[in-house]
């Protein structure tokens, strides 16, 4: 009897929420449920951040989705990745999808496809919402905290820099401030005002393994603060947060 044919999946990967070193781990984790004949990524890879995929691209014959980011907190890669998402849901060219991210906010994208009696299979971080994970069939947790494997001859370790002051720490602030600017979009507001505990979930969501201390900061209050972007007020014991005008 001939073997039974594989599920044909599309496989989304937000470059902007996965590390690249857990590739091969994810397509590892694809090949057990079905055959990926759809590979694309998105992200904007002229980033540095992003330059560990650039070797996975070829290694695992992904389809890099480019997409500039031309403003903070616009996120024009998921735009792209929802847009792809749909278009191949209605080609019938696929028998499931499988979303790779942490970000809740796909949760209505698996849902709807779920919706068309296709399957979802999720691939992301422990710390992914619940929403997200629920509405997919099957929800894998990837190692986000598992180190590279050393290399035969590995290099020398560098130094630790020392905690940037100006003018080297402008760099850093406009990063962050691009990443809490984005972060933002993701927390209800009132009034134009937003509460900053939410904020540190919206940016692990964003950015798996945030920590305030990779931008010279022990806490996120001092890290928003420090930025000059912004500005807090304290109310009812809750601080608060909204985008200073001009800035």
């Amino acid at each position: 009897m001939p073997p039974l044919p594989r599920p044909r999946l599309a496989v989304l990967i937000d470059a902007e929420n996965i590390p690249a070193r857990l590739a091969d781990e994810v397509f590892a984790a694809v090949a057990e449920q079905g055959e990926p004949i759809v590979r694309r990524i998105y992200g904007d890879f002229s980033s540095a951040r992003l330059s560990g995929w650039h070797k996975a691209l070829a290694r695992h014959a992904l389809t890099a989705q480019q997409q500039f980011t031309v403003a903070a907190g616009k996120n024009a890669a998921d735009i792209a990745l929802v847009i792809d998402a749909m278009d191949l849901l209605h080609s019938g060219k696929v028998e499931g999808f499988c979303l790779v991210t942490s970000d809740g906010d796909f949760t209505r994208l698996a849902t709807r496809i779920r919706e068309q009696g296709l399957d979802v299979l999720g691939f992301g971080g422990p710390q992914a919402p619940e929403s997200f994970r629920e509405s997919c069939r099957l929800y894998v947790a990837l190692d986000m905290a598992r180190q590279p494997e050393p290399q035969a001859a590995p290099a020398p370790a560098p130094v630790p820099a020392p905690a940037p002051t100006e003018p080297d720490g402008a760099p850093l602030r406009q990063a962050a401030t691009q990443l809490l600017r984005r972060a933002l979009m993701k927390v209800p507001e009132r009034d134009g005002w937003r509460h900053l505990s939410p904020l540190g979930k919206a940016l692990r969501d964003i950015r798996p393994g945030f920590d305030p201390r990779q931008f010279g900061h022990t806490k996120l209050l001092n890290m928003v603060a420090d930025t000059g972007a912004f500005e807090l007020s304290k109310q009812e014991g809750r601080v608060l947060v909204r985008p200073r005008s001009g800035a």
